[in-house]
């Protein structure tokens, strides 16, 4: 297979047309038409079902664009990483992690690293797991913090490489008057009739409610910790959080969950190539980082 050809294919498959396609590619209407025919031809199937306007896959199709999307991201990270060598190899770490983990562990690591070496450029972005991840495939981060509840399947992402790095319980964070505010530790069912706040209806707080055997009634919906803990103060809800962010909370109360609390799993993602002593440095100072913050996974 030509990658020109592959990769063509797949801005008409992304695009939905060839004509959409060319104009992303700065190419004629017929260049494109012409190299997926050929593309094809020397596959010896037929990759897309042409319609008046749009393009459909055909199942080989749409497996061939996996194929044609991983070396676009290959293509993305190589391109990355030689500018950079292009550049002179400056000192430069790029990072990408969740809030709660921009609010820890990662100040700690790159703190360090700064300690070691002042001339380090750093920059860092805050962000969604999978978007995050796409960044490091493509070569615009070179490493990022993710997690996941620790009862789901394990989950990997291709043209990366995972690294665990610890696995956390959740615990209750209580507004200071609440009635259970005096317990160091409480059920979590014991919560079944209060107000919560959240990031989300369906994600791990909710999931581990709902295990405990009951439906939160999740009125605050946050991302942002600095919310969420605010309305607590407040005396307006209660929620769970990582036990890492625990010692950051103030105003409220923390009670460990009895039994078998929410956990989820930590774990940073780096590239399946090319990775430098620099971001494997990285990766030794968050888990150094990250050693009061659970048992290690």
């Amino acid at each position: 297979m030509d990658p020109r050809r592959l990769l063509t294919f797949r801005a008409v498959a992304e695009q939905g047309s060839f004509s959409r396609a060319a104009d992303a590619l700065s190419l004629t209407q017929s260049a494109v038409s012409q190299q997926v025919a050929a593309l094809e031809r020397g596959l010896g199937i037929r990759l897309l079902e042409r319609g008046r306007g749009t393009q459909r896959l055909t199942p080989a199709g749409a497996q061939l664009l996996v194929h044609a999307r991983a070396l676009a991201d290959r293509l993305a990270l190589a391109d990355a990483q030689l500018a950079a060598l292009v550049a002179g190899e400056r000192r430069e770490l790029r990072i990408g992690a969740f809030s709660s983990a921009l609010a820890t562990i990662v100040p700690a690591a790159v703190t360090a690293l700064l300690a070691d070496d002042p001339t380090l450029e750093v920059s860092v972005r805050e962000g969604r797991g999978d978007d995050l991840v796409a960044a490091v495939r493509g070569g615009e981060l070179h490493l990022a913090l993710a997690f996941q509840d620790e009862t789901g399947p394990r989950r990997e992402h291709a043209g990366t490489r995972r690294h665990d790095l610890f696995a956390e319980p959740f615990v209750a964070v209580l507004p200071p008057r609440h009635r259970l505010a005096r317990r160091r530790a409480i059920g979590l069912s014991e919560l079944a009739g209060d107000t919560w706040t959240a990031p989300s209806r369906d994600g791990l707080i909710a999931r581990a409610c709902v295990a405990a055997g009951f439906t939160p009634r999740i009125a605050y919906r946050f991302s942002d910790p600095l919310c969420m803990f605010a309305v607590i103060r407040a005396g307006l809800a209660v929620t769970l959080t990582p036990r890492l962010l625990a010692g950051h909370v103030h105003g409220a109360h923390v009670a460990a969950v009895e039994a078998e609390p929410a956990r989820r799993q930590v774990y940073a993602v780096l590239p399946d190539a090319g990775v430098r002593p620099l971001d494997e440095q990285l990766l030794d100072r968050l888990r150094a980082a990250s050693g009061s913050g659970g048992s290690a996974g």
